[in-house]
């Protein structure tokens, strides 16, 4: 299931320009030669994609305790059902509960580090920014957490959040050097058909998780049961 982290990535990219664009638009680069923008447009999704493998192998170790407490694969029928119910479910249904609230002030300390580092030029910089972009909110992480949990092996989270993180890279990089190159219209077309392929993705972690034998989209509960099993023993 790595896969569907790419796929949720790279089509979910378009709402990374909304979200993170702005920061993309206004990176300090060292613009005087391409060999050091390139080199600095590395170092920034480097730090994204090193955050976000970081929260994946915190969010896998959860997977994983869910895992030997008994859930086994229905722990991907169960993240499934949740990545659809986040869609289904308006957002401010959710807000009611102020289960965020406490990341808020986490989020504002993070959100000063980005200003400081935006107003520097270096690749320390450059790196810094792009991996305290990764801890900033967006619904579309959200998603890939669930995913990563699902995975139940910490070390599959870690690599299911980079390849994730690496999905967003191309998109990111034309908002780098083109700037707000989308029309408004078209980035909004695509925002509404990303929670179609949040619900696709659901759906193949809750087909993962019934075990119908089918390969690669549903193995058998055996197959899971060794497969888990060689994870934990690595």
């Amino acid at each position: 299931m790595l896969y569907t982290a790419f796929i949720l990535g790279l089509l979910g990219s378009f709402h990374c320009i909304g979200m993170c664009g702005p920061i993309a638009f206004v990176l300090p680069l060292d613009r005087s030669s391409k060999a050091k923008m390139l080199f600095q447009t590395f170092l920034y999704h480097f730090g994204r994609l090193l955050t976000y493998a970081i929260i994946g192998l915190v969010f896998g170790l959860i997977g994983k305790g869910l895992y030997l407490a008994g859930f086994q694969q229905r722990l991907s029928i169960l993240m499934g059902v949740i990545m659809i119910l986040t869609v289904i479910i308006p957002v401010k249904i959710f807000n009611q509960f102020q289960i965020t609230k406490p990341l808020y002030k986490v989020i504002g300390k993070v959100k000063q580090q980005l200003g400081l580092y935006l107003n520097k030029k270096s690749n320390k910089s450059i790196f810094l920014i792009g991996f305290f972009n990764g801890f900033l909110p967006c619904g579309l992480v959200y998603m890939a957490l669930i995913g990563a949990i699902a995975i139940s092996n910490m070390f599959s989270g870690a690599t299911y959040m980079f390849l994730f993180g690496l999905g967003t890279v191309p998109m990111m990089t034309l908002a780098i050097y083109a700037g707000n190159f989308f029309k408004v219209s078209l980035r909004n077309k695509i925002q509404k058909a990303i929670p179609v392929f949040v619900v696709i993705i659901g759906l193949l972690f809750i087909l993962r998780g019934l075990g119908l034998g089918i390969p690669y989209v549903s193995p058998s509960d055996a197959k899971l049961q060794i497969s888990n099993n060689t994870a934990a023993c690595e």
